[in-house]
């Protein structure tokens, strides 16, 4: 969470704030450590590596998984490892969960629409509908790649080629301009306040000349600590002089600071997105398509998945007289709409809140109160294969983002297939509540056209060239119900699932600190298997 200090008051850090400073200079794997020397995840202790699973634990156990998403790949791939019995129930079709590429002929299936992808069969036409990119510091799941020969490339995140564009006035820049405007006029405004003796408090002790050198480095300025523009930005005539020396220079004139303030797409969250820690380069992505890592795991574990099978109660059983739970019994709903049921030593629960919530279970009532609580976010992402690449073409864009105030909100251009006649472009990708209802209650056609037209304002005649697309309104898919929760700044609303109930424990993005993150789901079942392992254990 952002606060605004005041001078002579002590600013609150929150736990989140905590694991935010921890998770910057540690990664994931110590906010995991972090967050259990807090008590925030069961079966870690400030001592134990989050990393790291245990021994076998000895004896014959069975472990039944709910869901074959990341989550639940993992669970059974570590836990038969570790010798444990394992069966997965998935409620559709197809493991993978949220971790979806669509191709050509694929089928869609939302509450209200079906789809067939209608993209040219060939290697790099697909979309990552579900998690597209992998940040450097996610050791666990760019360890599975690297131990099941998963081949990676760069998924290119920040692109200063990309744009900026503002519907609103219908401005358009270039990244690399932006950015040298904004840290020009930035560096130039405190330059001439420390030169007027404004910041002379807080530059005491300082060597003042070195801070106005950082000055002109940081923004580019020219000899007299002004900005008047450099070749960070390119020039006004072809991004590059050639042979004969550039009049004049892209900056600052076209994005004056009254520009770029003008429209809050230029000064926004947008303009700064990549410093996030998990948008950061080096980011990855599977080379073919995210679902690599699928298909992966399940060359390991597939045999262990039993689909169509859709939960509908768990229960804990209790021995006579037993204050403890001895085991877990699942209720679901078979191929042939029969019921059925399973009976194991564990479970692991994968199942989003947003389903299990609905599911009729035993669990104690702090539990079932934070599972009816948790809020998801609804993301919709739209692709199409367009005929022409012409953001390589025309614009020189390799790979990154654009940017938007219109309800796609981004495009995002393909980091593949470089050069080849036809790309796969990502028209929208939003996650704000109003941007997902004006895509989500839309058909998948409506969707389309909508986007289409939308990206026209970006680059105008795109369309002309923007033929077969799909789409995926998450709010509106079965067994999913959301695209990830909240990242709710009061982390503690989310220690009952990660404590567990009994018998039943639970994994996935939102039991864990990394909302949204496959490495989050893979941090939270590893947790989940170390808990599981020291139950088994106390009671070999």
């Amino acid at each position: 969470m952002n606060g605004n200090g005041i001078r002579g008051q002590r600013k609150r850090v929150t736990r989140r704030d905590f694991l935010h400073a921890v998770g910057s200079v540690g990664g994931s794997s110590m906010v995991y450590r972090a967050m259990g020397a807090l008590g925030l995840v069961a079966g870690c202790s400030a001592s134990q590596d989050a990393d790291e699973l245990p021994t076998p634990p000895g004896g014959s156990w069975r472990v039944l998984v709910l869901g074959a998403g990341i989550a639940g790949l993992t669970a059974a791939y570590e836990l038969t490892k570790l010798g444990f019995e394992v069966k997965i129930l998935e409620a559709t079709r197809r493991a993978g969960g949220r971790n979806f590429t669509a191709r050509a002929g694929d089928v869609l299936v939302e509450e209200r629409s079906r789809q067939v992808c209608g993209f040219d069969r060939a290697d790099h036409l697909y979309a990552n509908l579900g998690p597209a990119r992998i940040p450097y510091h996610h050791d666990r799941i760019l360890g599975y790649c690297r131990e099941f020969g998963v081949d990676l490339e760069v998924f290119t995140n920040d692109n200063r080629a990309a744009l900026f564009h503002a519907g609103r006035s219908g401005r358009t820049l270039v990244a690399r301009q932006l950015h040298a405007d904004v840290r020009g006029h930035i560096a130039e405004l405190l330059a001439k306040a420390v030169n007027k003796g404004a910041l002379d408090e807080e530059l005491s002790g300082l060597d003042r000349e070195a801070f106005l050198d950082m000055l002109a480095t940081f923004g580019g300025l020219g000899v007299s600590r002004t900005h008047i523009g450099s070749d960070r930005a390119g020039f006004l005539t072809r991004i590059n002089p050639g042979l004969e020396a550039p009049e004049t220079l892209a900056t600052p004139a076209s994005t004056a600071l009254a520009t770029i303030l003008g429209d809050e797409v230029f000064h926004g969250y947008q303009l700064v997105f990549d410093q996030g820690l998990n948008q950061q380069p080096t980011l990855f992505q599977p080379i073919g398509g995210m679902d690599r890592i699928i298909h992966a795991f399940m060359e390991r574990v597939g045999h262990l998945v039993q689909y169509e099978s859709a939960v509908e109660r768990i229960e804990n059983t209790y021995g006579k007289g037993a204050s403890e739970a001895t085991g877990v019994v699942v209720t679901y709903r078979g191929s042939k709409n029969e019921l059925r049921q399973e009976h194991a030593d564990f479970v692991i629960c994968t199942i989003p809140a947003t389903v299990l919530r609905g599911i009729a279970t035993n669990f104690r009532r702090e539990l079932v109160e934070e599972i009816a609580a948790m809020q998801y976010v609804e993301a919709v992402k739209i692709a199409a294969q367009a005929e022409r690449r012409f953001w390589e073409e025309d614009l020189r864009i390799y790979g990154g983002i654009s940017w938007t105030d219109q309800d796609i909100t981004q495009v995002w251009y393909p980091a593949s297939g470089y050069h080849r006649a036809k790309g796969v472009l990502l028209l929208a990708y939003t996650w704000e509540a109003h941007t997902n209802a004006f895509f989500g209650e839309r058909s998948p056609a409506e969707r389309l056209d909508a986007a289409r037209s939308q990206v026209d304002a970006i680059h105008p005649g795109a369309s002309a060239v923007i033929g077969p697309g799909i789409s995926r309104a998450w709010g509106e898919v079965p067994f999913q119900k959301g695209s990830w929760a909240n990242d709710d700044p009061d982390f503690q609303k989310h220690a009952e699932l990660a404590r567990g109930d009994g018998r039943v424990h639970f994994a996935g993005e939102h039991v864990s600190f990394l909302h949204g993150w496959q490495e989050g789901s893979i941090l939270s079942t590893r947790a989940a298997i170390r808990s599981i392992a020291k139950q088994a254990s106390a009671n070999h």
